[in-house]
């Protein structure tokens, strides 16, 4: 059965990115458009319509994962229900084994190519962050959680979600708490939404 042109443009883009971000960890920076369409099995100019640097590359692969990270946001799910969805999906996607390939790839490549790495890190870590303050802002109008400042509280999160994860998968070492994520993610969820209780419950209409 043919495939309509849209699912060709879909299936093109998903290659260039596996291929791209293949590369990035095999290369780092040093991996060039040419072989990033070659291993896709697309054209120069296939490539460069879709995506005309490696930084466009880099911003699209990170949106992704933080599009996977931030999906719980819009569940509409009690807080403590969201902040469990996050903090799995986080441990899977940093701590499984292999998981920490992509981010050594990003740390060999920063040097050599900072705007590569900040792009890479706006629209991935950071959008993340940034979402996860935009619904604690919310979560605080509604009188759900007191967060004076969302921005700071996101990162702690993170933080307390991961702790040396980052490091771990960078260096390539195992991680304890793999198996074990969604009992991490719940007692991670738990002490967050403790810390940062009201002070009274909110008022049902």
């Amino acid at each position: 059965m043919p495939r309509a042109p849209g699912q060709v443009d879909e299936l093109k883009s998903a290659a260039i990115l596996q291929a791209a971000a293949d590369l990035f960890v095999e290369k780092g920076a040093g991996a060039s458009m040419t072989e990033i369409a070659r291993r896709a099995g697309v054209s120069k100019q296939t490539l460069y319509n879709r995506f005309p640097t490696k930084t466009d590359i880099g911003r699209a692969l990170a949106a992704q994962r933080s599009d996977a990270v931030t999906a719980p946001l819009k569940s509409g799910a009690s807080p403590e229900a969201v902040l469990t969805a996050i903090a799995e999906t986080l441990i899977n996607k940093i701590c499984r084994e292999g998981k920490g390939a992509s981010l050594r790839g990003v740390a060999l490549m920063s040097p050599e190519a900072p705007e590569l790495a900040r792009a890479i890190y706006d629209a991935g870590p950071g959008e993340s962050v940034r979402r996860i303050a935009a619904w604690l802002t919310e979560q605080d109008r509604l009188g759900l959680l007191s967060v004076p400042d969302p921005a700071v509280a996101a990162e702690m999160f993170a933080g307390m979600v991961l702790g040396h994860a980052h490091l771990r998968s960078v260096l390539g070492l195992p991680h304890p708490d793999a198996d074990d994520a969604p009992a991490r993610a719940r007692e991670t969820a738990r002490r967050f939404i403790r810390a940062f209780a009201p002070d009274e419950p909110p008022l049902r209409a």
